[in-house]
């Protein structure tokens, strides 16, 4: 399900926007619900011009919010203990750039059964990436069934979310 989100709370009209901020997750377990609450955080923050989605995350979902777009910003919880470097980090933040055909992620990224390298096959094959994607990946806790985030990760979604405007500026024009 993609639920688009305006900064007054309600569906955007325009059907589309030139930059999308994709909150990827499920607010019902615990920290899967961190790429939703940045985008909350953001109603309220975003420009005007800047479209705001949730989705689940499956892949066509993501390829439909993303399509058309000069840039398209997720934010996802993830699972990620990357080799040799010890146990998790709940809270950690990556960020990586998705420019041009045939750039991939990782198979690490997400924390739902397909992840961003498969979307990312898909929308090249399909001809449907953003021109430019920027992944901002949490470090999640806990994915158990609930509400509520842990608080490393809660404490993690304002940098977020401020990281994500800073993203934003090139591609918004000032008045």
């Amino acid at each position: 399900m993609v639920v688009p989100v305006s900064a007054s709370g309600f569906p955007p009209t325009d059907g589309g926007a030139p930059v999308v901020v994709i909150g990827v997750g499920n607010e019902f377990r615990r920290d899967d619900g961190a790429g939703p609450a940045v985008v909350a955080r953001l109603r309220d923050l975003a420009p005007d011009g800047v479209r705001l989605v949730i989705t689940d995350g499956e892949p066509t979902r993501l390829i439909d919010a993303w399509a058309g777009s000069a840039l398209a910003v997720v934010v996802d919880a993830v699972r990620a203990q990357p080799p040799d470097t010890g146990p998790p980090r709940p809270g950690t933040v990556h960020r990586f750039v998705v420019d041009g055909p045939g750039a991939r992620t990782g198979r690490a990224a997400s924390s739902h059964g397909f992840g961003f390298d498969d979307a990312i096959g898909l929308a090249v094959a399909l001809d449907r990436m953003p021109a430019r994607l920027i992944v901002h990946a949490i470090e999640a806790a806990d994915l158990n069934q609930g509400p509520g985030l842990t608080p490393p990760v809660a404490a993690a979604v304002g940098v977020v979310a401020a990281a994500v405007l800073d993203d934003l500026g090139p591609y918004i024009q000032g008045p």
